[in-house]
């Protein structure tokens, strides 16, 4: 008689502790698993932009956002004009890259309400208060070397794109490198690291598809 009423309690407690854990099981099919987290870059990318910010924060902004669509410019026409697959490859990274940095650039100066540069820029913006400086960007390409790549197809389209995006990218590194010394809001440093790692990467990478093209 005590051998059945044990029996019989612990067939209850194994079918409730199994009734629970089908319970928990529907209710909460990702109890304890873990959530992946977003990259670093969209998390900043899609984080309101901080409202501390200073003058070089600004001029960052100012001067990276015009750098950028002009590399975006560039990169879009290796789908069409570059032989190696290689050169293509590198084209729509820095094309995917670029874009959602131009429009966190954007949103920051929105923020800080800070004027947006002109189309076509090409010039050191001024500090605020103070007109645009007649200095180019470090590592922008004029308007007639701009044509002359939009005149080249197959390799020598990849060695002209390449030795300009080497260039390009330099400047834009020592842009960054300036911004992540004087800049004071977070997100603008933390997108100045990002360009620094990126862009520095690839041109490694463009000077090794140099002896390829």
């Amino acid at each position: 008689m005590r051998s059945r009423l044990i029996g019989g309690v612990l067939a209850a407690s194994t079918a409730a502790v199994l009734a629970a854990g089908c319970s928990d099981s529907t209710n909460a099919p990702t109890a304890g698993a873990p959530t992946p987290a977003p990259p670093a870059s969209a998390t900043s990318a899609s984080a309101p932009a901080s409202p501390e910010h200073n003058a070089a924060d600004v001029v960052f902004a100012q001067g990276m956002l015009p750098h950028h669509t002009q590399a975006i410019a560039m990169s879009s026409q290796a789908s069409s004009r570059a032989a190696s697959q290689e050169v293509k490859d590198l084209a729509a990274r820095i094309d995917q890259e670029q874009g959602p940095e131009v429009e966190q650039m954007n949103q920051m100066l929105d923020a800080w309400a800070a004027p947006r540069p002109q189309p076509g820029s090409t010039a050191m913006p001024g500090m605020p208060g103070m007109p645009m400086s007649d200095m180019p960007m470090p590592g922008m390409m004029g308007e007639a070397q701009m044509q002359q790549l939009a005149a080249q197809s197959g390799p020598a389209f990849d060695r002209m794109f390449l030795q300009m995006m080497i260039e390009h990218h330099t400047g834009a590194v020592q842009m960054a490198q300036t911004e992540q010394v004087q800049g004071l809001n977070p997100q603008a440093k933390e997108l100045a690291a990002a360009v620094v790692a990126d862009q520095q990467r690839e041109i490694t990478e463009m000077q090794a598809l140099l002896t390829r093209v």
